[in-house]
């Protein structure tokens, strides 16, 4: 799993999960709340054969 911290809050490091596909022109996926982020899982095959990073 690949994290990038992003800040801190009350002393804990703040954390954010992220995955890359593919080469191209970047497309950023982002759910909304209650979702996760596999709510992208379909999607993201059709954006990687169409060229994009995602």
């Amino acid at each position: 799993m690949a994290f990038v911290q992003v800040g801190n809050e009350n002393s804990a490091p703040v954390e954010l999960y992220y995955e890359d596909h593919g080469s191209g022109s970047p497309v950023v996926l982002i759910h909304g709340w209650p979702l996760s982020g596999r709510s992208w899982e379909n999607q993201v095959p059709a954006l990687v054969d169409a060229g994009h990073r995602v």
